[in-house]
């Protein structure tokens, strides 16, 4: 009897977009067609590990029902000016929709690494042993949003910034074929928000001779935090908000990188959802990433199941 392919499945970096990884994954499996390597950036190493420790599922109903509010409740204002993610709350939700502080990536029960960027030196690092908790964590840790997280006496941030669909570490990893997930097709520079004049929440009013310059910052957060879910008007000369001017910045930078290293070592099967409509940080928007991830899988079964011998 012939042997199959391993499969690997490469999940590109791409914040909120990032949720398309939970139809990409729900369709392909539903086909039967199982990845036997994962290797992620960003969201991707999210989605994915969720998907390897069985909880992919519970995570797709609760980023289903996100709302405006919730995800702001995520960020917060902090003195340190490390990060603006709160992470006793990022903390739990990893616990809760990926796995225990103690689970090990060489025990999950597929071959599965994190990619992430070591901030001094600029190299790529690819987590493929630890904690899975700790290389998740490594991994989406976008510079200015979240902390760079302490790894064997190396400091790492978003692995987006160096290996935004990794495609290279699946085969390195042992993958004959590899479908690779790319989020950043059709994003970069199109999605900065402003604040709005006119529908804007209500920021938070200092008390009365508290008006010092921590205040003055704390109350500027809150006001893009405020707005930074809300849709920009094409047009308009106000500049993008703060959290939007970073997310924005990094689309670019993975954006030309990810044509470069596409170009360099193409995957045998690209999916590229059409993901243009959510901003960066959208990620009360799941089931319009969802739809699309599930749809530009659908557009390729065909392809893809020949490939694999799927249904023969």
């Amino acid at each position: 009897m012939e042997q199959r392919p391993r499969i690997g499945l490469a999940l590109g970096s791409g914040s909120s977009r990032g949720w398309a990884h939970i139809g990409v994954i729900k369709m392909l499996v539903e086909n039967g067609i199982e990845p036997d390597i994962i290797a992620g950036s960003s969201i991707g190493a999210l989605v994915g590990a969720s998907y390897i420790t069985g909880k992919l599922e519970q995570l797709e109903a609760w980023v289903r029902s996100l709302t405006r509010l919730d995800v702001i409740r995520f960020f917060e204002f902090n003195t340190s000016l490390n990060g603006f993610v709160n992470k006793e709350r990022l903390h739990q939700f990893l616990n809760q929709y990926i796995c225990a502080d103690d689970c090990l990536i060489q025990n999950l029960p597929k071959r599965f690494a994190a990619v992430s960027t070591d901030l001094a030196s600029g190299n790529e690092v690819w987590l493929s042993q630890g904690r899975l908790i700790e290389a998740v964590w490594s991994s989406i840790s976008l510079p200015g949003l979240f902390p760079a997280i302490k790894n064997e006496d190396r400091w790492l941030v978003d692995g987006g910034l160096v290996n935004p669909v990794p495609i290279s570490t699946c085969r390195a990893m042992g993958a004959d074929v590899v479908i690779a997930v790319n989020l950043n097709g059709d994003i970069a520079g199109k999605h900065f928000r402003q604040i709005p004049n006119n529908n804007k929440l209500e920021a938070t009013k200092p008390l009365a001779g508290s008006d010092s310059w921590m205040d003055a910052i704390s109350r500027t957060v809150k006001e893009y935090s405020d707005a930074l879910l809300m849709n920009h008007k094409a047009g308009n000369d106000t500049p993008p908000g703060l959290f939007d001017a970073i997310a924005g910045s990094i689309n670019i930078t993975q954006d030309r990188i990810t044509h470069y290293r596409l170009a360099a070592d193409p995957p045998d099967i690209l999916l590229t959802p059409a993901l243009m409509q959510i901003s960066p940080l959208e990620f009360h928007r799941a089931s319009v990433a969802i739809a699309a991830g599930e749809e530009v899988t659908r557009q390729k079964l065909a392809a893809i199941k020949s490939m694999f011998n799927v249904g023969k």
